[in-house]
């Protein structure tokens, strides 16, 4: 089927899978109400199955896409596999983050049409930025996913640092969108477009007026470094993080990373790649500070929560690796890593949430003594999870450095390679130390993790985690592939991957 988008109606076949998505998310609202007025709500049924079951249609959907093509490379919404692959990476986030939330939802009473909803419009959000050729569009997605997440992080009432991390996250990201519009304007006024493809046209013609350009694009970059959470743009996300219900947490650290690189790449590669003399150093920088410094302060965290807080920032500086490498193989090993990583993160909070007995406690390293000794098989898993998020072989962290790393000395970044090397082993020192705590410390009573108990969808979801991440260690080609397909849809790839720094 192809596409020809001078034709209004088209607009919508494009948007298939953020229109079911939404219409789900207006039916888990209207079901939350309904449960809500029922006269035994505790009897009701499920909302999240209700939230999982437009995830899977919307996953159905966005299958169907891949027989869909478009008329031309002008229009503002992209119909190509580069979007499609970034869909697989946030309906997975998503798909994973209902069913951690389940067991939560009730357990703390939280008001579930009002959580699943959210949920289902933030990711709606981050599908609209992956989706995006146009600037405004990815304002748009962007402003959908960030109030959602805004609310989802302030929604358990019953914890104060909720409502903290709440006000902090929108404090500050309402502050970086002042400065991601302010960017956009001033792209505006330097090309006299906002689309994507058009810009990189005036830009690469050395058209665009070059002051307004050079600030337009550094307050942009302000603005993703800030949703990707780079040094010294972090300081939002150990409090967040720490702060926000689990399942949130665990949402955020994949679903909202990914969306951000994901326009990032586009913008940063596609629009301006005729500038990127102009900004390579600046995001190299970014990279190193943020492996450099994250990595430094995750060792002297006591919380788990903060711990992969400053991971999670650490693995925002391996992906930057790749903006500045800015050729194919580097834009193939990030989509592969975001693929990657949301599977393996979304997994490790997972494990961190059963801990805490579907709540806010037992959060401190400490608190894992004995853990692999009681529950075996819980344990495996946040080893695996654990491993893959340090790089060891054999798992889908590793094979994924190694692109990103290609990518890189690809473009001849030998010393931003040598950076993500060591601080690769610097961070095996904070991840084994809550391993050697699961394994080799005796927990304070016998029973003390007996009656830890997770849903059975849950186990499920985290054994099929924990097998994609050890399958992509070991048979990575298939994923690869299809990460490499999905890159050729950027067309303007080329200066600067030649490029030496």
């Amino acid at each position: 089927m192809e596409l020809d988008f001078s034709s209004q109606g088209h607009y919508l076949v494009a948007f298939v899978p953020e229109l079911i998505l939404t219409a789900l998310g207006m039916l888990v609202l209207i079901a939350g109400v309904s449960r809500r007025l029922a006269r035994d709500p505790e009897r009701s049924f499920d909302i999240g199955w209700l939230a999982l079951a437009g995830v899977l249609l919307a996953a159905f959907a966005n299958g169907w896409m891949y027989g869909v093509h478009e008329v031309g490379t002008q229009a503002m919404i992209a119909v190509d596999r580069f979007r499609l692959f970034a869909n697989w990476v946030l309906l997975g986030s998503a798909g994973l983050a209902v069913v951690m939330s389940m067991a939560y939802v009730d357990r703390q009473r939280l008001q579930a049409g009002e959580y699943y909803g959210l949920l289902l419009f933030s990711t709606v959000g981050m599908m609209v930025m992956a989706a995006a050729r146009d600037l405004i569009v990815i304002f748009l997605g962007l402003e959908l996913m960030s109030i959602a997440v805004y609310a989802m992080t302030a929604l358990n009432r019953a914890e104060r640092r909720s409502a903290e991390a709440g006000l902090k996250y929108f404090i500050l990201g309402a502050f970086a969108t002042g400065f991601f519009l302010y960017g956009i304007a001033l792209v505006y006024g330097a090309t006299g477009s906002t689309n994507i493809a058009r810009i990189a046209v005036e830009v690469g013609s050395g058209s665009a007026q070059p002051a307004l350009l050079a600030l337009g694009v550094g307050l942009m970059l302000v603005g993703f470094a800030f949703k990707v959470g780079a040094v010294p743009f972090h300081m939002w996300t150990p409090d967040v993080y720490e702060g926000a219900p689990t399942p949130v947490t665990a949402f955020m650290s994949a679903g909202v990373k990914a969306a951000a690189f994901v326009a990032f790449l586009r913008v940063f590669t596609v629009a301006f790649d005729g500038v990127w003399d102009r900004w390579w150093t600046i995001v190299w920088w970014l990279a190193a500070l943020s492996m450099v410094a994250a990595n430094l302060l995750a060792l002297a965290q006591l919380n788990v929560k903060r711990m992969l807080a400053y991971s999670s920032i650490a693995h925002a500086g391996y992906l930057l690796v790749a903006i500045v490498a800015a050729n194919q193989a580097a834009a193939a090993g990030m989509l592969f890593y975001l693929l990657v990583y949301a599977v393996m993160n979304v997994g490790a909070f997972g494990i961190v949430l059963i801990v805490a007995n579907q709540g806010e406690d037992r959060l401190l390293i400490e608190d894992y003594a004995g853990f692999g000794q009681q529950q075996p098989l819980l344990g495996v898993l946040l080893t695996i999870f654990l491993l893959s998020l340090a790089g060891f072989p054999g798992t889908g962290g590793f094979m994924g450095k190694i692109y990103l790393l290609q990518g890189a000395m690809g473009a001849h970044l030998v010393w931003l390679s040598v950076v993500l090397v060591l601080t690769t082993v610097v961070s095996y020192g904070y991840y084994l130390r809550l391993a050697w705590y699961m394994w080799m410390s005796e927990a304070p009573t016998p029973d003390v993790f007996h009656q830890v108990r997770a849903p059975i969808s849950m186990r499920i979801a985290l054994l099929a985690a924990a097998a994609l991440i050890l399958y992509l260690g070991v048979f990575p080609d298939a994923a690869l592939e299809m990460a490499r397909a999905s890159v050729d849809a950027l067309t303007a790839f080329g200066g600067s991957a030649a490029a030496t720094p």
